[in-house]
């Protein structure tokens, strides 16, 4: 799904309209994302379109208070709970970190941005983001957020569902029945209800316990039916998706409202060359 609207899309400006539009107090917003199973009924890149979409509907939701400007999106990330499973594509750790503290720090030098907010729509992610924001920021001076939408949304939308929402439940796929309908077959859904309230204890056990980190997978059986970690995805619905993404927006719009525009810490890794156009 193409994201609605390209209006502060950076990618498609050129370089000397790169270099006039953005300035010291824009908001550089990357999405980040995986390819990875989602059950049979989404597509394997659900989490890069939630996160794309999300971006873009963010930046023209706070355009009247945020210059915020979207990057191309990183469709790869962390995904070894999904391994096993056909079709999911993982990076390596430090691969992956380099690749992040890399991009932002290319577009802190190539434009005159001083805040990167990164959109990750992938929980897998979650962890090497938590330490990559520390060291762009100490190591490199960049002041840097990252957004979880499906938690901001979760947070603050009740959803229709009987276990835990990890993975291609009920929130989801009511998400994605919001912002790319076309690609949620709900018809492949098995006959027989795939949620078990049985597994409730596992899920919070493997998965959900903060005081211990398991290495789980979706294929577990006593996690999953058909790659699906949650609630039953039929009852998931464009209204209900609707409203996780109106409550994440206003979510963002707030973290937005938080971050500190102003000078960062002086870099010390960066060298920002001005853009001299070719003659």
């Amino acid at each position: 799904m193409t994201p609605s609207g390209t209006r502060r899309a950076f990618a498609v400006l050129s370089a000397r309209r790169a270099a006039a539009e953005l300035g010291e107090r824009s908001v550089l917003c990357l999405p980040l994302g995986s390819v990875e199973q989602h059950g049979p009924h989404l597509p394997l890149d659900t989490d890069t379109v939630i996160a794309e979409c999300f971006a873009h509907r963010l930046a023209a939701h706070v355009a009247g208070r945020h210059d915020l400007w979207v990057g191309p999106a990183v469709p790869y990330g962390l995904s070894p709970e999904h391994a096993r499973t056909p079709g999911t594509i993982t990076l390596d750790l430090h691969l992956y970190a380099t690749l992040i503290i890399t991009l932002v720090t290319e577009y802190i030098r190539s434009t005159r941005v001083q805040s990167v907010l990164l959109i990750n729509g992938h929980g897998g992610n979650r962890g090497v983001l938590e330490a990559v924001v520390h060291q762009l920021r100490h190591a490199h001076g960049v002041t840097s957020r990252v957004l979880h939408p499906g938690a901001l949304a979760a947070s603050r939308v009740p959803t229709e569902s009987e276990l835990p929402e990890v993975h291609a439940g009920v929130l989801e796929t009511a998400l994605m029945l919001a912002v790319a309908p076309d690609r949620v077959r709900l018809d492949l859904l098995p006959s027989e209800t795939l949620s078990d309230p049985g597994r409730r204890r596992a899920i919070g056990h493997l998965v959900l316990d903060r005081g211990v980190t398991w290495p789980w997978t979706s294929d577990d059986p006593a996690l999953s039916t058909d790659g699906v970690i949650g609630g039953d995805p039929r009852k998931a619905t464009p209204e209900a998706g609707q409203k996780l993404l109106t409550a994440a927006l206003d979510a963002g719009t707030h973290v937005l409202d938080r971050i500190d525009t102003a000078t960062p810490h002086e870099p010390s890794q960066i060298l920002r060359r001005p853009y001299a156009p070719h003659t």
